[in-house]
This record gives C-alpha cells, sequence and structure tokens, in this order.
C-alpha cells in the first residue's frame, strides 16, 4: 500500500475550485497522467457517478473505473478506483483560506494479486506521479 498526501494553496474561491476538481472528467486537464476521462453516468455528479479513464503509467495506457463515494460540495469528493492492477481511492479535501482555497489530497494506491509483491519497488513512482499531478492541478486552476 502506499498513501500519498498532498496539499495545495489556490487564489480561487472554494466553489470554483471544487466545481473543477470536484468533477473528475477534468482530471484529464490537470493529470498528466490521465490521458482521457469521461462520465459515464447520465445526471449531475453525485454519489454512484462513475468515470471511465486511461491513465499512463511508466509508459502503458491502463484502463481504470472510478466511482464517487462521497460528494459534499464544497469541501469533499472521495472516489475509488479500479483497474485490472490498482485499487486507489482518492479523498479530496477544500478548505476556504483568506486568499483563495486549501486543497488536501490523499491518493491511498493498493497493487492487486501479484503485483502487490512489487508494491514497494513502485513507490517513488506513485509519488512523483502525485506530484506532477498536483503541479497540473496548479497550473490548470491558474488558466481557469
Amino acid at each position: 500500500m502506499t498513501v500519498l498526501r498532498e496539499e495545495l494553496e489556490v487564489d480561487r474561491p472554494i466553489d470554483e475550485v471544487f466545481a473543477f476538481i470536484g468533477d473528475f472528467v477534468n482530471s484529464a486537464v490537470w493529470d498528466p497522467g490521465v490521458a482521457e476521462a469521461r462520465n459515464v453516468t447520465e445526471g449531475p455528479i453525485r454519489v454512484g457517478t462513475r468515470y471511465e479513464l486511461i491513465v499512463v503509467f511508466r509508459g502503458r495506457r491502463l484502463p481504470m473505473t472510478y466511482e464517487v463515494t462521497a460528494y459534499e460540495p464544497p469541501h469533499r469528493v472521495v472516489l475509488r478506483g479500479t483497474g485490472a492492477t490498482v485499487n486507489a481511492v482518492d479523498d479530496i479535501r477544500f478548505e476556504a483560506t483568506s486568499n483563495g482555497t486549501r486543497i488536501l489530497y490523499t491518493a491511498d494506491l493498493r497493487l492487486k494479486g501479484p503485483m502487490r509483491a512489487l508494491e514497494p519497488f513502485f513507490k517513488g513512482a506513485f509519488e512523483e506521479a502525485g506530484r506532477h499531478a498536483m503541479a497540473g492541478m496548479k497550473d490548470a486552476l491558474a488558466r481557469a
């Protein structure tokens, strides 16, 4: 198991930040590790909304499905991701600050099956991917 924790402050109102980040289809905009993302659920975002993503990890394109398991605008969204070799839980929290919004991002990544034995070897790559995602989030929010 690898748990990533990242924190970011942006000069944008919490409602705008939550609306952008809380819609995981936008992960393809801010996360360089996401090549494609689409919402496969009709209607507004809510618990049960599902996204299909193509993530890129170490040069491989891997399909993953994410489902919203908690949706508390504008303070928190939690998504559970499943793929052939990994399970993920992304818990994203938002706090209003005097200058904008603080984003607290926790990702719990667990390799599946025989890949579990290799988890310690992937920790550095997972951490690097997390740093790149947060940098992309900061840039995307500055442009939005």
